[in-house]
């Protein structure tokens, strides 16, 4: 499957090395400034990455989402705003704490918790991911189609508090996806008599588009009242007492790493949603209840260890069967295809040793964060002063830097723009982009699942028993039942209350 030697010289490259400390660093300040994400992180560097081997751009990707994930937990402990919305349960125990005089205290049990649960996801990935890989091989044309859809309707309930929201968002996704030429009969759809448009909307630049700009121009918005900053005054041996400190919790550890990989292999679910499950199952378990909420070290360590778990949990979809777990995830994804990978069984088969350098790369760049976070925290601390005016136009700047330079295009700037106006509107009605961005990524392989199943099931005589016989499209049948009527339900309930 992989050459183990192969995958050690990859990883001992001393540009590659160099490409990924940059990239956490990056990671880290887009994570610790409120308004940015590790999502619009990627998308503004994926254009960057093209030139690169397959190992070493992935992997400059994947140290950007897990060094964001660790800065969200610097703001929501020290301004009490969270910098990403997976770090808001941080911000229960992390301010109080923070506002008590243990601010450098709960920053390195936010550090630990985040290498450790980066750490637990990776292990999953790296375990979970070849017997994953083979179930896949058990899916044709029909269980392709049946496997998009449940993933629709997954991230369609779950990205916003309105069904149908979702659903619209999902649609949006696929129309544009259909954009470009047929794949089976050739016959352009779309494109206006425009030859630009003939391949289709380029992924990337809409995904820049999506993610980053809507993020600029909310930018532009008064900023919302933040909590006053909390004293942070370093002091020796603080770290290696919070070390120990941690090691003594364990039970925690393990509660958050198993909800953040389980729920992160859920196609859409995220981190936000996560954490609020493995802060919630952690104040169950605990002794003393109800010191969470008041500064405890549990408080932090649940949702910090979860949400780094859903970087690895959240890959696994992604890798093994083209469906993300996470808005990151998604955008990772549409790294993977530019860069010629296809998710499945033969990607871990014919480019294993490009997986497996990505996969034992990520346990780097968390020692990485590791390293980082003690070493430039007071950086990171003042990344949280950057004026607003200055990151919208660096935003901008890079994001149609970054269009343009994939193909030299016009045109991939212009539908990055379009897709960022359409964005901004989608967010500003409370829509979600993710089930949009989700649609235009799955579109195409939807497609042609759906179009090649017709056509075999026309040549076995039963297109409808083609569709709905097979074991494996029956379980993605029912899974997509439970998940459609499991939103419904939770529609009702919410207007009943």
């Amino acid at each position: 499957m992989f050459d183990p030697w192969v995958v050690l010289a990859n990883l001992a490259d001393p540009l590659t090395l160099l490409l990924m400390a940059l990239s956490a660093c990056f990671g880290i300040i887009m994570g610790a400034i409120p308004g940015l994400s590790g999502t619009l992180g990627i998308a503004l560097l994926m254009p960057f990455t093209f030139g690169l081997a397959p190992a070493t751009a992935l992997l400059m990707l994947g140290s950007v989402y897990c060094g964001s994930e660790y800065g969200g937990s610097i703001s929501a402990i020290l301004i009490n705003t969270p910098g990403t919305a997976a770090a808001l349960c941080t911000t229960f125990d992390g301010y109080p704490m923070a506002m008590a005089g243990q601010a450098q205290k709960a920053l390195c049990t936010a550090l630990i918790s985040s290498v450790f649960g980066g750490l637990f996801g990776v292990s999953a990935l790296i375990f979970l991911s070849v017997p994953l890989a083979h179930v896949s091989m058990l899916f044709g044309a029909p269980e392709q189609f049946w496997l998009c859809v449940f993933a629709l309707t997954i991230v369609a309930s779950l990205s916003s508090g309105n069904l149908l929201k979702g659903i619209l968002g999902v649609l949006l996704g696929l129309l544009l996806a259909c954009v470009g030429m047929d794949p089976v009969t050739g016959y352009p759809r779309f494109t206006f008599h425009t030859t630009e448009l003939m391949a289709g909307i380029a992924v990337v630049p809409a995904l820049t588009g999506l993610f980053a700009i809507p993020q600029a121009l909310l930018l532009l918005r008064p900023a919302g009242e933040k909590g006053v900053m909390a004293p942070y005054t370093p002091a020796p041996g603080v770290f290696l007492q919070t070390l120990k400190d941690f090691f003594a919790r364990m039970k925690v550890t393990l509660i958050g790493g198993v909800v953040g990989i389980l729920v992160g292999i859920m196609p859409g679910a995220g981190g936000s949603i996560a954490t609020f499950v493995a802060y919630t199952e952690a104040r169950r378990f605990s002794q003393k209840p109800e010191k969470f909420g008041t500064g405890i070290m549990e408080g932090i360590m649940a949702p910090e260890v979860c949400n780094n778990a859903v970087v690895g949990g959240a890959q696994i979809p992604m890798l093994t069967l083209g469906i993300p777990g996470s808005a990151p995830a998604a955008v990772l994804l549409g790294a993977l295809l530019t860069h010629g990978l296809k998710p499945g069984f033969h990607l871990f088969t014919e480019q294993g040793n490009i997986v497996f350098t990505y996969a034992f790369g990520l346990i780097l760049a968390n020692l990485m964060i590791l390293l980082l976070g003690l070493g430039l925290i007071r950086i990171f601390v003042q990344a949280l002063n950057i004026p607003q005016h200055f990151l919208v136009v660096a935003i901008l700047a890079l994001s149609v830097a970054g269009a343009y330079s994939i193909n030299g295009s016009v045109t991939d700037v212009l539908s990055m723009a379009a897709c960022g106006v359409t964005g901004y509107v989608l967010l500003r009605c409370n829509y979600g982009v993710a089930p949009m961005a989700l649609g235009l990524i799955l579109g195409s392989t939807m497609e042609e699942g759906f179009k090649l199943s017709l056509h075999l099931g026309a040549a076995e005589g039963n297109t409808l028993l083609f569709f709905f016989s097979r074991p494996p499209s029956l379980v993605l049948i029912l899974l997509t039942l439970l998940s459609l009527g499991y939103a419904v339900w939770k529609e009702v309930r919410r207007h009943r209350a």
